[in-house]
């Protein structure tokens, strides 16, 4: 599957928020039900995203249709990226500008195929920042996810609820290079 995969790169929201909602509302589908999922809530977090600094996002398409995306900002030392992490992260990793995965995700059908990684390393081909650092729900595919997250060299700098609605999310960062 992977072979006909295309990777398209935004860097404006308009001509990708549409298959950005599509692709989630399919990702998320078992989630949609809870208010932190919503693909409103969702689609008000993107909106919202997409109006920072060095915001990217990248879909990857087969034949056309949107199969996954990603999407990310960038983060400054006084973010709250960083203040609802606790304890506060190294100051290695917030005295600098640092790039914030903010989403990713695959439909089912390409799960397991490298998809994601493929996604997560064009998002970060041309980023300028030395981390990455991203925040995954320890719960999410039974721990599945956060593993995947490690085995792709991410390390948990803490714990971070980022709205009431949210669950308890784990703070990882890794190295962009």
């Amino acid at each position: 599957m992977t072979s006909t995969i295309e990777l398209r790169t935004f860097h404006s929201l308009e001509p990708a928020r549409q298959a950005l909602l599509d692709v989630y509302a399919d990702v998320r589908a078992d989630l949609l039900h809870l208010p932190n999922y919503a693909v409103e809530t969702f689609a008000e977090r993107l909106d919202r995203h997409s109006k920072e600094p060095g915001w990217v996002a990248v879909l990857a398409y087969e034949q056309d249709e949107p199969i996954g995306y990603a999407y990310a900002n960038t983060v400054d030392s006084g973010d709250r990226w960083w203040k609802r992490i606790s304890p506060a992260p190294p100051a290695e990793y917030t005295d600098k500008s640092v790039v914030a995965l903010k989403e990713i995700g695959v439909r089912i059908p390409w799960r397991g195929t490298g998809t994601a990684r493929r996604i997560h390393d064009a998002l970060l081909a041309e980023r300028s920042e030395p981390y990455v650092s991203l925040m995954v729900n320890p719960l999410a595919g039974d721990g599945k996810v956060h593993r995947l997250y490690e085995s792709w060299g991410y390390e948990d700098i803490g714990p971070s609820q980022p709205s009431a609605a949210s669950p308890v999310l784990t703070a990882m960062i890794r190295s962009v290079r």
